[in-house]
């Protein structure tokens, strides 16, 4: 371990770097013997967080720091799991791990994401829970990099003109190792074994980081490799949303059951049709065995004392292969049995509302087992340079050129295998979680007891996005005056396409089945565990050639979208004594000019459509000393976010000729959301990595999305695609030229959302209240409360808490994140008012002990209070349906960590 002036820490210099930025990081970067300086040797997570605390007090905006412990060493196993310990930060997990982040009750969109200066684009594929196949949206998947590849993350909340537009939130800063970072030769390496209690396997981890400096410490070189393999078993009960047969349009069949409880009408002529009921209720199974990849390179060069030239590249790629198999009845449609639909009913049990049919018994029941196997690849890169010149003393230069290229990709292949009919029976009555079931004497383990298998889906999904950033920037110092300027270019192009496979009726279906593959079922989530069923062969059906593997495109349903901007800035930070307090100044204005462009083919023929845009964006942040610990801040920003991409494409919009609609219809014209934001904090650094403090925020946002009906002529990009449509015909008189359509499209509005929120934080090293014994002891906590109209990913409130014992030698903590429950959509389909995701309350724990100066043991518990992920719908509004109830388990990991 190193002392805190030595201890490892990337610290570069971006154009957004102030000089008190550039003075701490200097400190940190300066090695020093605790004999030189007379210091207590402060190391390990205290390390960090001391650091995090000297760069948030530095700055001249509010934000919000997460450094790692030491080289390759962040503090969580995943950067959103990192991140989510900054306040105002929750985070949505996919299969037990963090996926994308909500800051301060924005969904991931409203977040612009860099990785060494650059915005840079992420994508993974994801469960139909999560709402999409492949992320195709401007929201940014945290788990597609090994954390070992990064030492700092900076969360922006409050703007400064030298921050590039397009996060109303924020903007996550990532950063990479360089050489220059940490001067002479230094090597690390770790490996890591992981124990999951679902899956019952262990999984490996490693990483090595070396890093040199030689020629007079005038050039530079980093390597550093990560590799982890993870098993994740996610395993409950489902219901595939509820809904009733009145809503449905249909009605239960007329069989008399025996009915327990009273039913609240509804409109319908039998109030029985109003019963809330599960759609498709099921056991799940998902399995995935992920492989993830990074490597990362640096070169630096100083040839003279003013100039430094950087070069970097990162690559990662993120493997899953997922086989998930689920149970489902078919409870979908209402009505007498037959054609594997319907059921005959027995008896009903209405719950306590009148609303909700929370147990029933069944005959005919037919199951359509679902069988899928997905495999996805998601393969990041970005090559990079930077050029930091001091022209003289108070002139300085810096460029960035970049590019940076995501590309993600699916295989699907899903049959449902469909029974004969049999009783079915299910009872949410001692848990709304996870019902009870029972088949009565049917065996869905029995291949004999099934027909026919329907192909559902043999398909490809790809998304591949490219940007390339190119700017510049001067800064001129004198005294504590810095004026700074500079000019940006971004190009962000995003392409997604599709394409399909043959989908083969297979009958019998027996000779492709097999036993479930998956020992001790649902045991590790559902007490007693679950019920299992025969499954897919996918290997038999693999060798058979009842699958074509040639896909063909879906050309119609392929889209791009290419976004432009060109823009500059001007910025000044000064500091202006007041008596005995100082004014920190940081004042600026950015102007930016967009140019989209968005492209598909509609009926063979291809559309074109672009658009431009021009935004100014003023910024003002204000930090008064009022004593040398005390800091009072006022910011004030305009800041935008640009439409998301699904309401930019456009294809395959739904034209009805005779009706003179169109629906389905992009629109590139749009501008972007535009909010005034309005922050204040008052921050007491009262003791060396000691920290209360407490801000307000406020975002109002001027500029909204909504979806519209409009009447108004067809764009005439779009004219040849409708002429050349075999639907459409001049008998219509319905010519996009001369007729008027009525169009349900996403337009600008100015009522836009006001969202305004508290944060609170209190990080306390006990050092400092005597005892020497409590001197390893601390607090780091924080508190989020953000209120806004319902939208998705809000948790009103939110919370951090860790407690840590390090003492330089060994050292544990314990840290607490929880979030309340938020909107995923609204509605929630099937006549749901809303599709809601519970709140969650995570518990992870770390501890190491260092053996001896080089070796370092550690310990680490993930998820150690077992908690469970729950969706739910909420049927008129006023009901709590749960879709979908599932479990990870937890992961324990040890290993061991050499450096010198």
């Amino acid at each position: 371990m190193t002392t805190l002036a030595a201890a490892e820490a990337t610290q570069p210099t971006t154009p957004a770097t102030t000089e008190a930025e550039q003075a701490t990081a200097a400190a940190a970067a300066s090695p020093q013997s605790p004999a030189d300086t007379g210091e207590i040797v402060v190391t390990g997570f205290r390390n960090s967080l001391r650091k995090a605390l000297d760069l948030k007090r530095a700055a001249p905006n509010l934000i919000e720091s997460v450094l790692a412990e030491d080289m390759a060493k962040m503090p969580d196993l995943n950067l959103s799991e990192s991140i989510q310990r900054v306040p105002g930060v929750a985070i949505s997990r996919e299969g037990g791990e963090g996926r994308n982040i909500t800051l301060r009750g924005f969904a991931p969109d409203f977040t612009r994401t860099t990785l060494n200066g650059m915005e840079v684009p992420a994508s993974t594929d994801g469960l139909d829970s999560g709402g999409f196949t492949v992320n195709s949206s401007r929201g940014f998947d945290f788990n597609v990099f090994a954390s070992e590849l990064f030492n700092r993350i900076d969360v922006q909340k409050t703007q400064r003109a030298s921050i590039e537009e397009g996060g109303i939130a924020g903007t996550v800063d990532l950063y990479s190792g360089r050489p220059f970072d940490r001067m002479g030769m230094h090597f690390v390496t770790s490996a890591e074994g992981s124990y999951n209690t679902v899956t019952r396997k262990v999984d490996p981890r490693v990483a090595a980081v070396f890093s040199d400096t030689f020629a007079d410490n005038r050039i530079g070189i980093l390597l550093s490799a990560a590799y982890s393999k993870r098993t994740v078993w996610q395993e409950g009960r489902s219901s595939v949303l509820w809904t009733s047969p009145y809503i449905n349009g249909d009605s239960w069949a007329d069989t008399n059951p025996t009915v327990t409880g009273t039913p609240k009408p509804c409109g319908a002529a039998d109030p029985l049709d109003c019963l809330w009921a599960p759609r498709l209720p099921r056991a799940d199974f998902f399995g995935n065995d992920q492989k993830r990849l990074g490597l990362s390179g640096a070169l630096q060069l100083r040839p003279v004392d003013r100039l430094t030239v950087s070069l970097s590249a990162l690559y990662s790629r993120l493997k899953n292969d997922r086989y998930s198999y689920n149970s489902m009845e078919w409870l979908l449609t209402h009505g007498p049995a037959g054609g594997f639909v319907g059921q005959t009913p027995r008896k009903f049990v209405v719950g306590p509302n009148g609303k909700d049919l929370i147990a029933a018994t069944f005959d005919d029941v037919t199951s359509w087992y679902e069988s899928r196997h997905q495999e996805s690849k998601s393969s990041f890169q970005q090559y990079l340079a930077n050029v930091d010149y001091s022209i003289n003393d108070r002139l300085t230069f810096e460029g960035l050129l970049g590019k940076a290229r995501d590309s993600a990709d699916r295989t699907e292949l899903r049959f449902y295998a469909r029974s004969i009919p049999h009783p079915y029976s299910y009872d949410y009555s001692k848990s709304a979680d996870a019902p009870t079931v029972s088949f009565g004497n049917y065996d869905p383990n029995n291949p004999a007891n099934y027909d026919n298998a329907l192909t559902a889906a043999n398909r490809l999904n790809k998304v591949t996005k490219d940007n390339v950033t190119a700017k510049g920037d001067l800064t001129y110092r004198n005294g504590g005056l810095v004026l700074k300027g500079g000019l940006a270019f971004n190009r962000r192009y995003v392409r997604y396409g599709e394409a399909s496979g043959n989908g083969p009726y297979i009958t019998p279906v027996s000779q492709y089945l097999k036993a479930f593959p998956i020992p001790h079922f649902g045991s590790g989530v559902i007490s007693g565990g679950l019920p299992t069923f025969a499954v897919i062969d996918f290997d038999k059906i693999g060798s058979s050639g009842l699958i074509d593997t040639n896909y063909v495109d879906n050309v119609g349903a392929g889209w791009k979208v290419t976004e432009k901007t060109k823009g500059g800035y001007l910025e000044i930070n000064d500091r202006i004594d007041l008596g005995e307090m100082v004014l920190r100044l940081n004042a600026g204005a950015r102007y930016v000019r967009t140019t989209v462009e968005s492209d598909a083919v509609l009926a063979g023929s291809p559309v074109e459509v672009k658009h431009s845009y021009n935004n100014f964006l003023p910024s003002a942040n204000l930090g008064l000393e009022v004593t040398p610990d005390v800091i009072a801040r006022l910011s004030y920003a305009r800041s935008m976010t640009r439409p998301g991409l699904s309401s930019l494409n456009i294809a395959g919009p739904v034209f009805g000729y005779d009706t003179r609609t169109v629906s389905n219809f992009g629109n590139p014209r749009l501008k972007p959301y535009l909010s005034n934001d309005y922050d204040f904090a008052l921050e007491w650094y009262f003791t060396k990595g000691g920290l209360l403090s407490a801000g307000v925020f406020y975002k109002d946002i001027i500029s909204s999305l909504t979806t519209a009906i409009v009447t108004q002529r067809i764009p005439q990009q779009y004219w040849a695609a409708i002429y050349a449509d075999p639907r459409y015909s001049p008998a219509y008189n319905a010519d996009p030229a001369t007729t008027n359509y009525t169009f349900s499209i996403p337009v600008n509005t100015p009522n836009g959302n006001r969202v305004k929120g508290l944060e609170l934080t209190a990080n306390v090293p006990f050092s400092f209240v005597g005892p020497e014994w409590l001197s390893p002891l601390g607090v780091a906590s924080n508190y989020t409360y953000v209120d806004a109209r319902d939208s998705a990913g809000l948790s009103k409130n939110s919370y951090n808490f860790t407690v840590y014992y390090d003492t330089g030698t060994r050292g544990i903590r314990a840290s607490l994140n929880h979030r309340d429950s938020y909107l995923i959509s609204a509605p929630g389909g099937n006549g749901n008012a809303q599709a809601r995701k519970s709140g969650s309350s995570q518990i992870d724990m770390s501890a190491y002990w260092n053996l001896s100066k080089r070796l370092t043991l550690n310990l680490q518990g993930i998820n150690v209070n077992n908690q469970h992920e729950r969706y739910y719908d909420t049927g008129d509004g006023s009901q709590f349906l749960v879709r979908e109830y599932t479990g990870t388990g937890r992961t324990f990991l040890a290993g061991v960590r050499y450096q010198f």
